[in-house]
C-alpha cells in the first residue's frame, strides 16, 4: 500500500477549498493521509528558487485555521496534517510532488489576474512536479459537444498511439477502479491527412479514413490490454476519433469525474520540462478536474 500523502495546496480562496474537498475524497479512496499545505508568499519578484519551511506546527496560520474548522466534523480517515511553508508558491508547490501520491490545487488562487483560466502556480505545478497533479476548475465551465452516451461515473484518458505513456494509462485505470467508473479512452488521429506533391509527380492515392480509424483503435486496444488484465473490474471503451485531440478531451470532460492527460517527455533538443499543447488546452478548458501525469522515468 502506498502510504505517501495526498497533498492539497490551499490559500484561503474558494478555488483552493474546492481542491481541498477533492483531495479529501481522493485520500479516503486511497486510504492515504491528507497533507494540507499553505505556502505563505513573501517574495513576489526575482526569487523563484526560494524554498524555506515555516514553523513545523503551522500554528497561527489563518488559512490553515480556516481549513481546520472546515474539516473539524469530518469523521474517520484520512489522518490530516497541516504544514505552513514560506516562499514563492510556483517554486515550492512543485517540490512537494517528490513525496506525494497526488498534488491537488485549484485552477486559480488569490491574487493575479482574475480573467485567467489557469493561474501561474497551477501551471508550474502541473509542468514541474514529480507526482500527478490534479487541477480542480471552477464550476460552470461550458464545453461544446454532446454529453456522455450513458450515465454513471466516468474517467476520461487521452491516448497517443504513436507514443503512449504507461504511467498515464496506469493512473487512469487506477482512478476508474477507485471510483467504480467507466474508463473512456480517446485516441485521436490526424484528419484530414495532408498530402503534398511536387510539380510533375503523381498524386498519392487517397487515404481510407476507415482504415486509419481501425488501425488507431487496434493500436489502442493493444496498449490497453495489460492494464485490463490488472484491473479486470474496469470497463474501458476505446474510441478512435478524427482531428483535434484537445477538442475531443474537452468535450468528453462534460459530467466526467476526471480527465487524465500526460506531460511531455524530455527530449534531446528540449531537455526542460514541458507541457504539450493538448495538455495546456485541456487544463484551460475542461469542465472536470484534470490530472496531469509526469512521464515514467526512463528505463536503465
Amino acid at each position: 500500500m502506498n502510504t505517501a500523502p495526498v497533498i492539497a495546496a490551499v490559500d484561503g480562496s474558494a478555488d483552493s477549498l474546492r481542491a481541498l474537498d477533492w483531495a479529501l475524497d481522493a485520500a479516503r479512496r486511497r486510504a492515504a493521509p491528507l497533507r494540507v499545505v499553505h505556502v505563505r508568499q513573501y517574495a513576489a519578484w526575482g526569487q523563484t528558487d526560494v524554498l524555506v519551511a515555516g514553523p513545523p506546527e503551522a500554528a497561527g496560520d489563518p488559512v490553515l485555521d480556516e481549513v481546520r474548522g472546515r474539516l473539524a466534523d469530518h469523521a474517520g480517515p484520512p489522518a490530516v496534517e497541516y504544514l505552513a511553508m514560506e516562499g514563492v508558491p510556483g517554486a515550492v508547490l512543485p517540490e512537494l510532488g517528490s513525496e506525494a501520491q497526488l498534488l491537488v490545487l485549484g485552477s486559480r488562487g488569490r491574487g493575479g489576474f482574475t480573467g485567467l483560466l489557469l493561474g501561474s502556480n497551477g501551471l508550474a505545478a502541473a509542468r514541474d512536479a514529480d507526482c500527478p497533479v490534479v487541477v480542480v476548475p471552477r464550476p460552470g465551465r461550458e464545453v461544446h459537444g454532446e454529453g456522455p452516451a450513458e450515465p454513471g461515473a466516468r474517467v476520461v484518458v487521452g491516448l497517443h498511439v504513436d507514443s503512449p505513456d504507461e504511467s498515464v494509462l496506469a493512473l487512469a485505470f487506477a482512478e476508474a477502479a477507485l471510483r467504480d467508473a467507466r474508463l473512456q479512452v480517446i485516441a485521436a488521429y490526424p484528419w484530414p491527412v495532408q498530402t503534398w506533391s511536387a510539380p510533375g509527380q503523381l498524386v498519392p492515392p487517397p487515404i481510407d479514413q476507415d482504415a486509419v480509424a481501425d488501425e488507431t483503435r487496434a493500436l489502442a486496444e493493444g496498449f490497453l490490454a495489460p492494464h485490463r488484465e490488472r484491473h479486470p473490474q474496469v470497463r474501458a471503451d476505446a474510441e478512435a476519433l478524427p482531428g483535434d485531440a484537445a477538442g475531443h478531451l474537452v468535450a468528453a470532460s462534460k459530467d466526467a469525474d476526471l480527465v487524465v492527460v500526460g506531460r511531455h517527455r524530455r527530449r534531446l533538443l528540449a531537455p526542460a520540462r514541458m507541457m504539450g499543447s493538448v495538455t495546456q488546452a485541456v487544463l484551460l478548458h475542461a469542465a472536470s478536474p484534470i490530472a496531469v501525469v509526469p512521464p515514467a522515468p526512463p528505463q536503465e
